[in-house]
């Protein structure tokens, strides 16, 4: 696990970008209150998902419009057909921490 940022850093219903380790994605702090981690290029076209509006458990690309379920990323809407990676999400101590190793079991 690496650690990303302090949780203090993504306020609810928001996502940053983060490098970890040459992967970008996609730090997102559901409604929900927990945390995600997913690829952040949308599947559909090369676009930051970070970039996009959190509502609920999904992330929407500002692009196109599709979501992506941030729990298994699973398209919820077209254009997007394919799923993005999804990372497993660590808080300890204050602190979120990313491995990635895909926990869908899909690679980017």
């Amino acid at each position: 696990m690496i650690r990303i940022c302090a949780v203090e850093d993504v306020p609810k219903g928001t996502a940053i970008s983060a490098d970890v380790d040459g992967t970008q994605i996609a730090l997102v702090h559901g409604e929900d209150e927990q945390f995600y981690a997913v690829f952040d290029e949308c599947s559909h076209a090369a676009v930051a998902l970070s970039e996009g509006e959190v509502e609920g458990c999904t992330l929407e690309c500002w692009l196109h419009g599709s979501r992506f379920d941030l729990r298994t990323g699973e398209p919820t809407g077209l254009p997007a057909t394919e799923p993005v990676p999804v990372y497993p999400v660590e808080v300890r101590d204050g602190d979120i921490y990313v491995s990635l190793t895909p926990s869908n079991g899909v690679t980017r």
